[in-house]
Order: C-alpha cells, then sequence, then structure tokens
C-alpha cells in the first residue's frame, strides 16, 4: 500500500524519467548518417505515441458514442466526448499552423529586415534599396530547420500526452485501484525513458552541442506534466479532461513528427529512415507492453 505523498513522489519519478534519453543530444562526432537515424529512431518513438494517445482518446469517447446511439447513455455526454475529442485533434494540429503562420512568421520577418538594414548600412553597400525577397517563404521549414525549436515542439506534445498519463494514475488511486496505480507509475515510467529519446533526436550531430541547462527545461517541459496530472487526477476523475489532453497531445505530436519527416528525408537515405522508424516504434510498443502485462 502506498500513502497519498507516496503516491505523489512515485508520479514526479515516472515523469522525470524522461531525463534518462535526454543525454543522446550530447553525442560527440555524430556522423550525417547516425544523425539521420537517431532521429528516425525519435519518430518511430513519436508515432508510436501518436497511435497510443488517439485510440486512448478514441476508446472511451466512442463508447460513449455508442451509447448515446442505442440509448444506454446520455446522448449529451458522447456529443460532449466527441467534440473535446475532434476539437483537441483539431486545436493541437491546427492551432500549432496558426501559431507557425502569425508569430513565428514576425520573428522570421524581423529577421530579414535586419539583415537587409545591416546590408545597407554596411560601408560601400548600393544606395539602392535591397528588394524584399519575392520568393514563396516556407515559414515551418525556416523555423524548425531550427533543432532547438522542434525539440521544444517535441517536448510540449510529450507533456501534453504525460499530463493524461498523471491523470491516469491519479485517478486509479482516488478510486482504490492502488495495485493498478504503481503498475502505471512504473509502465509510464519505463516508457516515458524513451521519450527523451524522442526530444534528445533533432539536437544530435549539430555543430553547437545544447546546453545543460536547455535540456534540463526540455525534461521539465516534458516529464513534470505527469506530477501535476497525478495531482488532478486524484483530486477530480473527469473522462473529458483525459480526452481532451491525448487529443491535444495526438495533433502537436502530427504536426512535429511531419516536420521531422521533411527535414530527415532530405539529409538521409529513406531505407535508413524506415529502419530507424520500425526500432523507435518497436522501443515504443515494447515499453507500453509493460503496463498492459501488469493488467492495466
Amino acid at each position: 500500500m502506498i500513502d497519498y505523498a507516496q503516491l505523489l513522489l512515485l508520479g514526479a519519478v515516472a515523469g522525470l524519467t524522461i531525463f534518462m534519453g535526454l543525454p543522446m543530444a550530447l553525442l560527440p562526432n555524430v556522423s550525417r548518417m547516425k544523425k539521420g537515424f537517431l532521429n528516425a529512431l525519435a519518430m518511430g518513438i513519436i508515432v508510436f505515441l501518436i497511435t497510443d494517445v488517439l485510440s486512448h482518446a478514441w476508446d472511451p469517447a466512442k463508447l460513449a458514442a455508442v451509447a448515446g446511439f442505442t440509448g444506454k447513455g446520455p446522448v449529451a455526454d458522447a456529443a460532449i466526448d466527441l467534440l473535446a475529442l475532434f476539437g483537441g485533434l483539431g486545436l493541437g494540429l491546427l492551432g500549432l499552423a496558426l501559431y507557425e503562420q502569425r508569430y513565428l512568421r514576425r520573428i522570421i520577418s524581423t529577421k530579414k529586415k535586419l539583415a537587409i538594414s545591416e546590408e545597407n548600412n554596411r560601408p560601400g553597400a548600393s544606395n539602392t534599396p535591397a528588394k524584399p525577397d519575392t520568393a514563396p517563404q516556407q515559414h515551418g521549414s525556416e523555423l524548425f530547420s531550427n533543432p532547438h525549436h522542434l525539440a521544444t515542439m517535441i517536448a510540449v506534445g510529450i507533456g501534453l500526452h504525460n499530463f493524461s498519463e498523471g491523470l491516469a494514475i491519479g485517478q486509479s488511486f482516488a478510486s482504490g485501484a492502488i495495485a493498478l496505480a504503481v503498475v502505471l507509475i512504473v509502465g509510464f515510467g519505463a516508457h516515458n525513458a524513451t521519450e527523451g529519446f524522442g526530444i534528445a533526436g533533432p539536437l544530435t550531430g549539430i555543430a553547437k552541442k545544447p546546453e545543460v541547462s536547455f535540456l534540463v527545461k526540455m525534461g521539465i517541459i516534458g516529464g513534470s506534466p505527469t506530477f501535476f496530472g497525478t495531482i488532478v487526477g486524484s483530486v477530480w476523475v473527469s473522462q473529458l479532461t483525459y480526452i481532451l489532453f491525448l487529443s491535444l497531445a495526438g495533433g502537436a505530436l502530427i504536426y512535429v513528427t511531419l516536420l521531422m519527416y521533411n527535414t530527415a528525408r532530405r539529409e538521409s537515405r529513406n531505407d535508413l529512415l524506415m529502419v530507424g522508424l520500425f526500432i523507435g516504434l518497436l522501443a515504443g510498443f515494447l515499453t507500453d507492453l509493460i503496463v498492459t502485462l501488469g493488467g492495466a
């Protein structure tokens, strides 16, 4: 038996195992081929997380919809659950696209204006104003070619996912299923260790290694929501919140994975990417199996 304080401590540990995979970003002398493989490994893990979070969000929403359709449950509850599912998915996916286009475009535009200004003020420069770049701007590719930005987006998506895991831990404890809560903590802890590789993947092989403080921040963003989800789930049981955060995570991770693949496809061979994706998927399924075998 565990008490409430022990539950919170174990919930924090389950989330912070994400730090086990982050040191991969500090690997020295990573060749272009190895970097492509490690990025593909990270993508495989993230693709598994997408299937995992969306299946866990869809199952209760589908059951509620079937119950409402057959008259065995409230139609209003089914409608709200489906709205949370599709709304969260749309917000996670389309919200990031809107964020990119409206906010990040301003950052890129400001940088270009500063560059033009510096060029015009350079001694010996022509008095003819520099013409703005009329080529179509690929804001996503320009921004997310920055590994730090991409790693941050991955950490945010994983953090949303881990908050829902914390909810599951806390709700199990609140319902009296203490043994299940312990199994979930062990399983999620093992699973989160692989998620650290997902964050570190884009940071491997870059010329300037990420600072340890940046990796710590990424670990906190991705791992600490498990702890906060445990607190919320232990005092407030809500299927709606569970579905919403899972679907938000799914949408965000889909967006990030597509950007990662676009970048990796240009930098590595397709067969190498598929091998990395397969191993990443395998790692995700095997660690998730720990939870299933425990009877969760």
